[in-house]
Parts: structure tokens; sequence; C-alpha cells
């Protein structure tokens, strides 16, 4: 059995920012420390950050007075920022700059007074701080499916849409092209608000399954980034499994397998693919090859109070 490893994987540029933030904001004030939502989507990471002292909580109300507070990486709502302050909390903000550059874009286009649709999963984080930056919420709509463009009446002229920055490039396009053909005069954004780790690592499985007849990727359950590359493998009609670690993967799924691809999402540390790596070893892998990707250079800097 071979065994492919996709480049690029794993830690994005923004999980990195958001993790160290929470772990200088420990060095810095000593446990406890709060952390609004899971500072980013994994089990393994807030795991060990729990085992530190910081503590998850999705509502403000749940932290004392004059506590430290770290926003996730997904971005909160003005609410969220606002409850914060209200409590004298010292504050960390751990969004990921693109995601920040989203929010900026909705509060820019709706001052020129523009109707915004955001293209995301409702209910996820990300999207629930995106649409919390709309002082009217009459102003920004959320879509999800090409079915949900279809139901839009929108009296507005003046349209602009934007998109959650971790859902599938290829899913993504039909609903910008359904988007441009109900509303031909609807302004897309300055750039592409997809994110570059998102892309590269589904850019990364498209090629990696062409030669893998199954995918694990290694991820939680609650990452949208992670599902989007397990859904990838599976509309290439290949088996692919969504885990947390080595000790999921089941002797089943590799029965009569030549070839396993393995992939991480981009909150899912390496150190995950290399148990991941040694459990098929065990199994009969004999050959490990790292594929060839396109090359990751991006760094976020961290909040100058904790540098």
């Amino acid at each position: 059995m071979k065994v492919l490893l996709a480049n690029p994987r794993g830690f994005c540029a923004g999980v990195e920012r958001a993790i160290e933030i929470v772990e200088r904001a420990l060095a810095l004030h000593g446990a406890p420390i709060y952390v609004r939502h899971e500072v980013v989507h994994n089990k393994f990471v807030v795991d060990g950050l729990k085992a530190k002292g910081a503590i998850f909580v999705e509502e403000i109300s749940a932290v004392p007075s004059g506590k430290v507070v770290i926003f996730s990486a997904h971005g909160v709502s003005k609410t969220v920022r606002q409850q914060a302050s209200q409590i004298g909390a010292i504050i960390y903000d751990a969004t990921c700059p693109l995601v920040a550059k989203v929010h900026k874009e909705v509060v820019r286009k709706q001052k020129q007074s523009h109707q915004v649709i955001l293209i995301g999963h409702e209910g996820h984080p990300e999207v629930e701080g995106t649409l919390g930056q709309s002082d009217q919420s009459a102003n920004i709509a959320l879509v999800e499916t090409i079915a949900d463009v279809d139901k839009l009446t929108l009296d507005n002229k003046q349209l602009s849409y934007t998109t959650q920055t971790t859902l599938s490039v290829d899913d993504t396009q039909k609903i910008v092209n359904a988007l441009k053909a109900k509303f031909p005069e609807i302004k897309a954004p300055k750039k592409e608000d997809i994110c570059y780790a998102t892309q590269n690592r589904q850019d990364a499985v498209k090629t990696l399954m062409q030669d893998s007849d199954v995918l694990l990727v290694l991820g939680s359950s609650n990452s949208s980034n992670s599902n989007r590359l397990r859904e990838i493998a599976e509309k290439m009609h290949k088996n692919a499994h969504l885990i947390d670690g080595a000790s999921e993967i089941q002797t089943s799924w590799l029965e009569g397998v030549n070839t396993v691809g393995v992939t991480a999402g981009a909150s899912a540390p390496e150190i995950l693919v290399q148990e991941v790596v040694d459990c098929l070893h065990d199994h009969g892998a004999s050959e490990i090859i790292e594929v060839n990707g396109t090359k990751e250079n991006v760094h976020f800097p961290i909040p100058e109070q904790l540098r």
C-alpha cells in the first residue's frame, strides 16, 4: 500500500495566529483566560489549550467581569464586541485577517447603501459574525444554495455579494453564477473572499485523488474547510473519511486499497498527520510520498500587546 500526502495541508496562517494569541495571552496573564467559541475548529487543539488554562464559552455572559477574552478566528458580531467591552474585559482579537476583510467589506458596502448577499452556511460562527456586522439586518441576506438564490426578492438596485472564507470553491462559483444571472448588476468583492488556504487545500486534494483510492482527512466534524475536502473526494466518486486522529481509522477502509491519500484541514496540526502515517505504516504501507503543491509563505502578525 502506498500513501500520498497532500501539499499544502494543515495549519493556515490564520489558525497559527489564533493559537499563538491564546498561548501568549496565557503566558502574559496566567490562567484562566476566556475564549469566545472554539478558537479554531479542532478537538486536539482545543483540548490542548484547555489543559493550559483556556476556558471556552459560547456567550460573553459566562465570563466574569474584567477577565481576558479572546475572540475566535471565525470572528464575532458587533454585539459580542460590545458585550465584552461592557464587562470591562481585556480583549484580544484572534479573528483571521481574511475574515476581518469580509467584515470590512460588508460595512463598506452598506455605507454605500448596498444590499449585501452573503454566501455561507447558516449557523456557522463565521457567518454569524459576518451577518452581525450589519446595523440593519434587512440589508444583508444569507444564501446557501442556488435554490436560496431563486427565492430572493430584492428591490434594492445596489447589490453586492460576499462569501464565507471556507467554502467549496466550485460550489460557490455555481451560486455566484446564479446570482449574476438573476442580478446582472451585482458587484463582486474586490478580491476573492474564499481564503488562499482553503483554495490551495482543495486544489491539492483534487490532484491527490487522481491517484488515490481513498482519502483520510484530519479535521474535526465542525470544521467547514475540512468537510469541504472530504466532499471533493466524494464528488470524484472516491471514499473519504473525516477523522480527528489515527485511532478512528477502521481497517475495513483499507481493504483492497492500493493508494491512500492523506490531508489535513486548515485547523489540524501536523502531529496528527504523522500519527496517521505511522498507523498506515503499521497496516502495511510501504511507501510514503509527499505530493508537490502550492508553496505557502503567508504570515499574519499577532496583536502588538502580545509581541
